[in-house]
């Protein structure tokens, strides 16, 4: 669930250090060291030596040290909880739901990976029958794992737990607007596998943009896991290539949400709103764009209304409202611009407006009718935006879905069509009658396309993105006929021709 890199300074930072900054005060929570190139190269050096040591451990001896991992977190969910919404701004419940989520994700990776990625007998075939075939998958050493802020435990998880259950070690940079997160899962990750402190396996860097593209240049990664901007994943991209390293690219979207004429409306309306205004609405996967069919267009919207002026945005060092601040300042801006195209696109505000943006937080905002062209529908905001519009049915609902360069996610709702109008949305997931839901089932994929980006964290996928296959062909005796030798012979291959003919030429 990506979000773009801060890249402002900020006025108590330092050339050596940063602090981390609690997004509903200002106040400073944390202050952290900005790793230059030596002490990146170091940590990965330490981490492809302790490579070798946990890939060594084989299947069931990871999976012993990763479920430590996850009863530690467990025990320790509401301290790591606090830290999220000391970090995020998130409320308390929002950063608990986080953590369950990845604790359950761990669990699946590591209990899985075995089966998934264990060495296995394929077949020859018959003009190669006497071979043995095999393939295993086979961990890259050390990945480099690039987190973002708006998800600080879920999301980087996703590739850290992969990673980690498929043999490789992991430098984790998170972002420069939660370190403290970052800092805590090592901590627990140290905790839970004491011997890590001998070898170690999973280790965090911490600063700001040159501080991860140090991480992708560093010799000995093996490949670099990013979740960010599309911008910055292009950066990603062509730093890592300069030691031809593979990277996974995980970038924003603008998912659009389809209500069809047989919707459960109030069902539709529910999941709009949490869709789009959950987490302030900085969810890569969160819903930006409604198509909803005329038929049942108005009373959609009058229920996103009712239910979107009930919203309550928490207020500077008071109690948690149903979502928090916006963590990143910069993004205030966006959300602004985006409003302010919209209504002078012509778009009908329903909830809210340009003075919705204030200097934290944003309340919620609803417009309607708003032209294809605005800024509103082509951009990702990151916000509690929400874009309602109407189409005449779903064949323009979905030419509308996958008009944009994005294709992350999608929902669908729809009683009787729901898969059917899944299948014809480009993205890498839809969610059909609920929200978010392919998010939480951990043997699903997760990635996008286009301007999304590619590669996919979670379920089988998930654990093969973090390994190289490896083939192998073993001859278990030799064929009458020499093929692959300068002893060929015509009569041999005449012979190999002839039994191409018969098996294949019908």
């Amino acid at each position: 669930m990506s979000a773009s890199a801060d890249t402002t300074t900020r006025p108590s930072d330092d050339a050596d250090s940063f602090a981390s900054l609690d997004p509903r005060t200002g106040a400073e929570v944390g202050r952290y060291p900005i790793h230059d190139r030596a002490h990146v190269r170091a940590a990965v050096d330490a981490a492809a030596e302790a490579a070798t040591w946990w890939e060594g451990l084989g299947f069931a001896g990871r999976r012993k040290r990763l479920a430590n991992w996850r009863r530690t977190l467990v025990a320790q969910i509401d301290g790591l909880a606090r830290t999220v919404r000391e970090e995020t701004g998130k409320p308390f419940d929002d950063a608990r739901l986080e953590l369950v989520l990845a604790i359950d994700h761990l669990d699946w990776a590591s209990a899985n990976a075995e089966k998934v990625l264990k060495k296995r007998s394929v077949s020859p075939g018959l003009l190669m029958a006497n071979q043995a075939a095999s393939l295993a998958y086979r961990p890259f050493g050390v990945i480099g794992v690039i987190g973002p802020w708006n998800y600080p435990v879920f999301t980087p998880m996703g590739s850290i737990a992969y990673a980690l259950a498929a043999g490789n070690a992991v430098v984790f940079k998170p972002s420069e607007l939660t370190p403290g997160v970052g800092h805590a899962l090592a901590r627990t990750f140290a905790e839970a596998v004491p011997d890590a402190a001998q070898h170690p396996v999973f280790t965090v860097v911490t600063g700001k943009g040159e501080t991860g593209a140090e991480l992708c240049r560093a010799p000995g990664v093996g490949k670099i896991a990013f979740t960010g901007s599309s911008a910055t994943g292009r950066r990603v991209m062509a730093t890592a290539s300069e030691n031809l390293v593979p990277v996974l690219i995980e970038c924003g979207g603008k998912d659009p949400l389809i209500v069809a004429a047989d919707a459960d409306v109030e069902a539709a309306a529910d999941a709009a709103v949490w869709g789009g205004m959950s987490n302030a609405g900085q969810t890569c996967v969160g819903v930006e764009r409604v198509y909803a069919v005329e038929s049942v267009a108005d009373r959609f919207l009058a229920a996103v209304t009712a239910k979107a002026r009930s919203l309550r945005v928490t207020a500077t060092d008071g109690p948690d409202g149903d979502f928090g601040p916006m963590t990143m300042p910069a993004q205030l801006e966006i959300v602004r611009r985006h409003v302010t195209d919209a209504l002078e696109r012509g778009g009908r505000a329903v909830v809210g407006g340009a003075d919705s943006v204030g200097e934290r937080s944003v309340a919620p905002v609803v417009i309607a009718d708003v032209p294809e062209e605005s800024s509103a529908v082509t951009e990702e905001t990151f916000g509690p935006l929400l874009v309602v519009n109407r189409v005449p049915d779903v064949d323009e609902a979905v030419r509308r879905a996958n008009a944009t360069g994005y294709g992350l996610g999608a929902t669908v709702f729809s009683e009787k069509r729901g898969d059917d109008i899944a299948a014809r949305l480009r993205c890498g997931m839809v969610s059909v009658n609920g929200v978010i839901s392919f998010a939480g089932i951990p043997s699903l994929p997760f990635g996008g396309v286009g301007e999304s980006g590619f590669g996919r964290i979670h379920g089988e996928d998930g654990l093969r993105e973090f390994t190289r296959p490896q083939a192998v062909a073993r001859q278990r005796f030799a064929l009458p006929i020499a093929v692959t030798s300068f002893k060929r012979t015509a009569r041999g291959m005449s012979t190999l021709i002839g039994l191409v003919k018969a098996r294949h030429g019908r």
